[in-house]
């Protein structure tokens, strides 16, 4: 692998280390989660921005109608994901819900099967059913806690089917288009699509303690820029099922975290439901064929 191929592994891999702070960053604010929601994307916007302003604003042009219709529609799943997921931590712990929430190439399999005609490797069928059967170790594991935790299983799934078709839509247009005019573009539109949501449901957006507001920063700082932007970064050279997989190693990353910052315990199910998730993770990530290039006139 020469270093061209690598750099987008070594962001993939950098953007999952980042992201895993997300959940413990959520868990540590008091505010609803869709004013969290509203306020991490409305500063990643406002950070992107200068940069947009400096460079991109003649790109605009290059823009096509699908282009923008696309890089909107992945604005709204992006809100509702975030919505979903910081919901979910009300209702379940931090392991549950990022390890369901990152359980993404059951949907990206199907999606890039229909849409970019990617081929799914018996290897691939196998690490996906792998993944399935930990997530249902766990939501058992979670059920017999209560059914509140399985509510929040739950969420973390449909904040997880969000995700991966934000994803999806972005992939053609990533391919086509930088990657600052694209980011900006879907942060502002989910910024704005949350502030809607906020106010059509009487959320405060004010009041709350300081400490809030730097993990509102951070949140837009570390998991978002640093995080979702090289994803989106990567997707120019890999493709969705392999970064949805990817994605799956978050869970290790938070439950560490959770485990030291909010002193959340383990339970036996999260372990065996982690590990069984983390084998299927390296039996597809050991295929040699990711199946990452993607002709454009494929593109959704």
């Amino acid at each position: 692998m020469n270093k061209t191929t690598l750099y987008p592994y070594i962001a993939l891999a950098v953007g999952v280390a980042a992201v895993s702070t997300s959940a413990i960053f959520v868990k540590l604010t008091s505010a609803p989660a869709p004013v969290i929601a509203f306020y991490r994307l409305f500063f990643s916007t406002l950070l992107v921005l200068p940069l947009f302003l400096a460079k991109c604003l003649p790109q605009l042009k290059t823009m096509s109608r699908k282009d923008w219709s696309y890089s909107a529609l992945a604005g709204v799943l992006l809100a509702f994901h975030f919505i979903l997921w910081f919901e979910s931590l009300n209702y379940t712990s931090v392991a549950s819900s990022v390890v369901l929430v990152t359980l993404q190439p059951l949907f990206a399999f199907i999606g890039t099967y229909f849409f970019f005609k990617e081929r799914v490797s018996i290897r691939g069928v196998i690490s996906a059913l792998l993944a399935i059967a930990g997530s249902a170790v766990i939501s058992w594991g979670d059920f017999r806690i209560s059914g509140l935790a399985l509510f929040g299983d739950f969420l973390a799934l449909a904040a997880c089917a969000m995700v991966t078709a934000y994803l999806l839509f972005g992939q053609g247009v990533r391919k086509r288009h930088s990657l600052t005019l694209y980011t900006f573009i879907v942060y502002a539109v989910s910024s704005v699509t949350l502030l809607i949501y906020c106010l059509a449901l009487k959320y405060p957006l004010g009041g709350y303690p300081q400490q809030d507001w730097i993990y509102f920063l951070l949140l837009a700082a570390v998991p978002t820029l640093l995080g979702h932007s090289l994803f989106n970064w990567s997707l120019k050279w890999i493709s969705t099922n392999v970064i949805s997989v990817a994605i799956l190693f978050e869970p290790v990353g938070s439950i560490i975290l959770a485990y030291f910052f909010l002193a959340e315990t383990v339970l036996l199910t999260q372990v065996i439901g982690g590990g069984i998730i983390v084998a299927g993770v390296l039996l597809f990530m050991t295929e040699k064929k990711t199946g990452a290039e993607i002709p454009e006139q494929q593109a959704l």
